[in-house]
């Protein structure tokens, strides 16, 4: 007798994503890049617009400040890369019913963090830092791709959504 386990289940399959979510899943992989560069180069020891007082003072660099600006850039580039899960055809490590709530968990927790920065952007104390107008310039040049993920992130959740609720699971083969 055979007996059925999710062990032994089929693996299930569902509608593959639209060549437009597929773009846009990578183009949020690609916007964390800018900055994530910027700040490798702020803790290498390139002029980003800083000063050497501040970077020692403000971002302890050199210092334990490197580690958390290069561990800062790693975890960013992780994080842009969650859409891509939600696309792939081929690897799904979590089943929809958990990973759609996850990626609409994490499409309101970018908008916040959007938010938040646009704040910290903005303070009287983030904006003496800078050295020159020109730092400025440079920092918002490669930072601002970041305020486009949470909406890029919520049209690749939607569709992502849409697709598991539109057509019944059906069996690969």
């Amino acid at each position: 007798m055979y007996v059925m386990t999710t062990a032994t289940a089929p693996l299930l399959a569902s509608a593959p994503a639209p060549v437009w979510a597929r773009r846009v899943a990578h183009a949020i992989a690609l916007c964390a890049v800018p900055s994530g560069l910027w700040r490798i180069a702020m803790a290498s020891g390139v002029h980003v617009g800083y000063s050497d007082q501040v970077l020692r003072d403000v971002f302890d660099i050199p210092g334990w400040g490197i580690a958390y600006v290069v561990g800062l850039s790693v975890l960013a580039e992780l994080a842009a890369m969650f859409p891509l899960l939600l696309v792939n055809d081929r690897w799904r490590p979590l089943h929809p019913r958990v990973l759609a709530p996850l990626a609409w968990t994490a499409s309101g927790v970018l908008v916040l963090v959007a938010l938040w920065q646009l704040v910290v952007a903005f303070t009287v104390e983030s904006q003496t830092y800078m050295s020159s107008g020109t730092a400025q310039a440079v920092w918002g040049v490669a930072f601002a791709p970041l305020f486009a993920i949470p909406a890029l992130m919520t049209a690749v959740t939607w569709s992502y959504t849409k697709r598991h609720r539109a057509r019944p699971w059906t069996r690969r083969r």
